[in-house]
């Protein structure tokens, strides 16, 4: 599984990435995490708002910080 955390590296983008590792991490899951930060990139998921959460290619959350128990969910 391959989750990308969309965004420039605001303080959102970094708390959004902590509960995807939070809920990674309380899932037992294998994971690899990448980050973003090319806006050319970003458009090209469909993203107008970051920060945004992509999992395996598909856009999950976009615009907001997701709590751990959301991401948890969707994973």
């Amino acid at each position: 599984m391959i989750i990308k955390i969309l965004g420039s590296g605001c303080a959102n983008c970094k708390k959004l990435e902590g509960h995807a590792r939070e809920a990674v991490k309380q899932l037992g899951l294998d994971v690899t995490f990448e980050k973003v930060q090319d806006y050319k990139e970003i458009v090209s998921y469909g993203v107008m708002k970051t920060p945004a959460l992509v999992v395996d290619n598909q856009v999950k959350i976009m615009g907001r910080v997701a709590s751990v128990e959301e991401i948890k969910k969707l994973l």
